[in-house]
């Protein structure tokens, strides 16, 4: 049986070699949180620029553009946090071998596996968050925002006319309007309708302004005159009116009755979808994007493995050190490059989704490999005794 004193030094060993990962650890902490911020701030200023139109054409407030924005997070969060975590472990550890650090560490008796647990730690971490986001933040947030963007959209008591500009308000629906003022009425309006073919209808009004009704929302005229051509017989009638409301009925459809897009569905509603048109015609969209969320986590171990596999599979030293890190950064691009292509491929063929899976088990596989036999060096390289002269 082990002594008290062996016992003792044994616990002394745990805690050291536990104070030098808990250190690795900070190193790695501070650059995956500003990479993370840094990245996710990128991507939301570019998802923002679909909302120009909104705010333009539409009036949308500052807060609910925010907000909007906010819905649109979760959407790229979960390809974001494992892209940040292969970033700030390739900083990382790259900063501890330029400082001399790592020899340090090595001398103090961490092994390769050792020196990598801090990373493996941190991408369990990044793992459970971004499960969490693909099954339930993303479907829940997604939904809102297609929600509320069909919403603002048909909700023509926050449109924005552009003064002396044709817009199509609905499709086959141009209106032009000459002057807005600042109670929301239309003033020299000009309205053509080709919703029904070989009729055309121009109407022209003095003033006008958009309207709901219990119908649904109406464009109401005022004081203009209406002209239909029947191209069949090559008839112009005129109608001149005090009052005229167009049906825009088109908008009216409750929001509630829209078709979901995959994105907007949780695992269950992607693996079990309804009988309808729409969704049997997207069941390889579905299924692609439910394997999707499953095996999207799994890129944190992936990415970590590519990354330390660069950095802790070779010669601890500066020598060749730039190499090391283009090598890791093509690897993880061809895995990612190679996840993206099975995604596209299983949304048409979906027998192909298992590998999906297969990628990352490649990945990792490599990974193991490669630390595996500089461990098996390193050990080597200890137990060899010089020759005598």
């Amino acid at each position: 049986m082990p002594s008290a004193a062996t016992n003792y030094a044994s616990a002394r060993y745990n805690m050291y070699m536990h104070r030098h990962q808990r250190y690795i650890l900070r190193q790695l902490l501070g650059p995956f949180v500003l990479i993370s911020i840094g990245l996710t701030a990128v991507i939301w200023l570019t998802q923002s620029l679909r909302f120009v139109d909104m705010i333009v054409n539409k009036g949308l407030s500052l807060s609910a553009f925010l907000y909007f924005s906010a819905l649109l997070l979760p959407t790229f969060l979960g390809v974001i946090l494992p892209i940040a975590l292969f970033s700030a472990i390739l900083f990382a550890y790259n900063k501890l071998v330029i400082d001399s650090e790592m020899v340090s560490l090595r001398s103090a008796g961490l092994g390769p596996w050792s020196l990598a647990a801090p990373a493996i730690t941190l991408a369990t971490f990044v793992c459970v968050i971004v499960y969490a986001i693909n099954l339930y933040f993303i479907p829940a947030s997604y939904r809102e925002f297609k929600s509320r963007q069909f919403i603002a959209r048909a909700d023509f008591s926050s449109v924005l006319l552009q003064e002396g500009v044709f817009t199509n308000l609905i499709e086959d629906v141009t209106v032009y309007v000459r002057t807005r003022d600042s109670s929301g009425k239309l003033h020299g309006i000009l309205v053509h309708d080709s919703r029904v073919a070989g009729e055309p209808v121009t109407m022209m009004a003095e003033r006008g302004a958009l309207v709901k009704t219990e119908q649904g929302p109406r464009f109401v005229l005022l004081n203009g005159n209406r002209q239909e051509i029947n191209k069949l017989h090559g008839q112009l009638s005129l109608l001149y009116f005090d009052s005229y409301a167009l049906d825009l009925g088109h908008f009216a459809e409750d929001p509630a009755n829209r078709w979901r897009e995959p994105r907007e569905r949780y695992l269950h509603e992607l693996f079990n979808p309804g009988d309808g048109y729409d969704d049997q015609r997207n069941l390889g969209k579905f299924w692609a994007e439910a394997h999707q969320r499953i095996v999207t986590p799994l890129f944190a171990f992936a990415l970590t493995g590519i990354a330390l596999a660069a950095l802790l599979g070779g010669q601890l030293n500066r020598r060749g050190q730039w190499r090391r890190i283009l090598a890791g950064i093509a690897g993880a691009f061809a895995f990612e490059a190679v996840g993206l292509g099975l995604v596209n491929a299983v949304s048409k063929t979906p027998s192909l989704a298992p590998l999906m899976y297969v990628n990352v088990v490649i990945a990792l596989a490599i990974a193991f490999f490669i630390l595996h036999r500089r461990i098996r060096g390193s050990s080597a390289r200890r137990g060899a005794t010089p020759r005598p002269a």
